[in-house]
């Protein structure tokens, strides 16, 4: 199923649970549209997006957790090929952004959290830093969040991050896609290609 990357050697990819808005954070960064449903889980296999001149792709890979009419067995499959494209790329993929969506990140966190469970977001976070991918979350759709400051901190709580959140900006980057409000995001990303020394692909963000 994920066999149609392109053959660049860095890349970029946003991960997350379905329906959290990872389409349209992929389309307010290249400018290019693509196809996003109404229902979650109608990304089933990679977007990606290349610049003919660059060596970089960047990478919407395909939402996982619950899916409206998708079967578990199916849900699974997909986890499992987006955490083996992860694993596959680990060393070319410079930044991992984690989509969540502010409004409900912590309820939903906190609802598969039990001592045989790991919450999907918390799981992906702790994954991509293990196979040694920089993570950084993107918090969409915080401009439906009063409490933004709370909400972050006890979203660094649920990820062992020491509030505050303000101490995590290259980790954690408010945002509202639809709204085109991204600069936290473009600045956290930004850091860490810096530290990759490819600052050269500060253009794309």
């Amino acid at each position: 199923m994920f066999e149609s990357r392109p053959d660049r050697d860095a890349e970029v990819v946003l991960v997350g649970r379905s329906n959290v808005g990872k389409s349209t954070l992929m389309r307010e960064i290249t400018g290019h549209t693509f196809d996003t449903g109404q229902r979650p889980g109608v990304t089933r296999s990679p977007n990606h997006f290349d610049w003919a001149s660059a060596d970089f792709v960047i990478s919407d890979l395909p939402g996982f957790g619950y899916m409206k009419g998708v079967p578990e067995d199916v849900r699974e499959e997909i986890k499992t090929d987006v955490v083996q494209y992860v694993e596959r790329n680990a060393e070319n993929i410079l930044v991992g952004i984690l989509v969540v969506d502010g409004k409900s990140v912590i309820d939903i966190i906190d609802r598969h959290s039990g001592p045989d469970e790991i919450p999907h977001d918390v799981e992906m976070f702790h994954f991509l830093r293990e196979v040694g991918v920089e993570p950084v979350v993107a918090v969409n759709k915080m401009d439906k969040v009063d409490d933004k400051d709370d909400r972050l901190n006890e979203l660094c709580d649920r990820l062992g991050l020491h509030p505050p959140w303000q101490q995590w900006q290259e980790t954690i980057a408010p945002i509202s896609a639809k709204r085109g409000s991204v600069e936290p995001l473009n600045e956290a990303v930004r850091h860490h290609l810096h530290e990759a020394q490819r600052d050269d692909l500060f253009q794309f963000f």
